[in-house]
């Protein structure tokens, strides 16, 4: 895996920076396409079920399930 890309999320009216890999960001942009939704609008959901796991862990996550079930495009 590629060093990781930075990216700026507004998640409840705070700005917050999420760093992931890059095949992580791919994943994640696939699935916001295919659930028709902003990568941000994606990352909110995420963030609004992930508990008490760090939101990076929680998109890494995210990501190897959605690809698991072949849901996440082309990767």
């Amino acid at each position: 895996m590629g060093s990781l890309k930075k990216r700026s999320i507004n998640l409840a009216g705070h700005a917050t920076s999420l760093a992931l890999e890059p095949e992580f960001w791919a994943v994640l942009q696939a699935a916001a396409g295919a659930d028709k939704i902003s990568i941000a609008g994606l990352i909110q959901r995420i963030d609004a079920g992930r508990g008490e796991r760090p939101l990076a862990s929680a998109c890494r996550v995210f990501a190897l399930q959605r690809a698991q079930a072949g849901k996440a495009g082309t990767i």
